[in-house]
């Protein structure tokens, strides 16, 4: 496993998290998606961003209030979430592309189908 995943925890509602996703050096060179599973449903996609961070996606849930980026010297993607909510609540997993230097399209990088890395989840709790 190339990638651990970190800042989960517990936050009040309209609170603030960064979760990060630290990797091995080669993975800069890939897509990087976050996704949260709740309990009782299934995975599902947060966020992603590609190889050179030129372009970002995000679920519609969270579109306006989360934001990936990445930073290729500490070999980390973070993901900023603001104006949580208690529907957020779930582990939220880190994933690497299944190829290098893809740019498709957003449907690609919303399918979980398409990474192949993943880290170990970090649990985000938000109170109502």
């Amino acid at each position: 496993v190339q990638l651990q995943a970190s800042g989960g925890g517990l936050v009040q509602a309209g609170g603030s998290l960064r979760l990060s996703c630290a990797h091995g050096r080669t993975l800069n060179n890939y897509a990087v998606g976050w996704f949260r599973q709740a309990p009782g449903k299934e995975r599902e996609f947060v966020s992603a961003i590609v190889w050179n961070a030129r372009n970002t996606y995000y679920a519609d849930s969270v579109k306006g209030r989360f934001t990936i980026s990445r930073d290729s010297t500490k070999n980390t993607v973070y993901l900023q979430m603001n104006r949580l909510k208690p529907e957020d609540t779930a582990v939220y997993y880190c994933a690497a592309d299944r190829s290098p230097y893809t740019s498709g399209s957003s449907v690609y990088y919303f399918a979980i189908s398409n990474y192949n890395n993943w880290g170990q989840g970090t649990l985000v709790t938000v109170s109502s």
